[in-house]
């Protein structure tokens, strides 16, 4: 595959105890966590109303995206996005099973409206008046990896600037032993070809090998959750940027003994991409 590359403008983040891209940075460079941090995020893209009946995968999303955007200096509005998830609300498909096959008259309308795997990327357009195109990305393990693939491809198709999102959450009942995630964890990227010269340059190209070893503060932290195979490249981009790109390249999940090789550049590094 072609080396694709693109400059990070702007990041999001939230997890449990860590609930801003700031507080994961000290953490992973201290070990120490905020003195107090809230249950789940509030994104204020939404109103009140929607924002707490917005199930946890929506309220994730949102809060690191529009993080990412706030961190980049750009309108989210203007920004064609990717919304990655492993599986989708998988709490939300364990209820509609369970009361598909108990209760069928008795599904809640507005979870089965939360049910679609695009829900977030939907609350997303609306909460932002985007009229930009929005994907929606489900690839297991290979989630991140894929729908990194995914933005860098748009933006070597002419974009000007991409957002990338990428979140799960809890799951439950027998489709949670077999599709194991817990906690909440979102992270978001900002992505341009053009973007300001302090952002560090990410290189990326698909190749045969074994995922980096989730062995950073960050990937410990949040390991149980589904979205914890993007995390190795959260923890490089916390812990600070190689100045060489003869530094080892980190490793992403891309399925089937396929991994996404990228190397992070400092920001003065010029962005370019190049054949692998």
């Amino acid at each position: 595959m072609k080396t694709l590359a693109a400059r990070i403008e702007g990041i999001g983040f939230w997890t449990d105890g860590l609930p801003s891209w700031q507080a994961a940075r000290t953490y992973a460079r201290t070990g120490m966590l905020p003195g107090s941090a809230p249950a789940r995020p509030s994104p204020q893209l939404l109103a009140a109303n929607e924002r707490r009946r917005a199930p946890q995968t929506v309220a994730i999303a949102l809060e690191a995206g529009l993080a990412a955007c706030i961190a980049a200096g750009r309108d989210p509005a203007t920004l064609p996005s990717v919304f990655a998830s492993s599986y989708g609300d998988l709490a939300i498909t364990d209820y509609m099973c369970s009361t598909l096959a108990t209760q069928p008259r008795s599904v809640s309308p507005t979870r089965f409206h939360n049910s679609v795997h695009n829900a977030a990327a939907g609350y997303w357009t609306i909460g932002t008046g985007a009229m930009q195109p929005a994907s929606a990305i489900c690839a297991a393990r290979a989630t991140f990896a894929l729908g990194l693939v995914e933005a860098l491809a748009q933006l070597a198709t002419g974009e000007e600037a991409v957002l990338l999102v990428a979140y799960d959450a809890d799951a439950s009942g027998p489709i949670g032993e077999q599709a194991r995630s817990a906690g909440l964890l979102g992270g978001a990227l900002v992505l341009s070809e053009e973007g300001p010269e302090t952002g560090p340059v990410l290189q990326a190209t698909l190749t045969d090998g074994s995922p980096s070893p989730p062995d950073g503060p960050l990937a410990r932290h949040a390991a149980a959750n589904a979205m914890a195979p993007m995390l190795p490249l959260f923890d490089a981009l916390a812990c600070g940027v190689p100045g060489t790109t003869a530094s080892v390249p980190i490793r992403l999940d891309a399925g089937a003994g396929r991994v996404l090789s990228i190397r992070l550049l400092p920001g003065a590094t010029a962005m370019e991409s190049v054949d692998a």
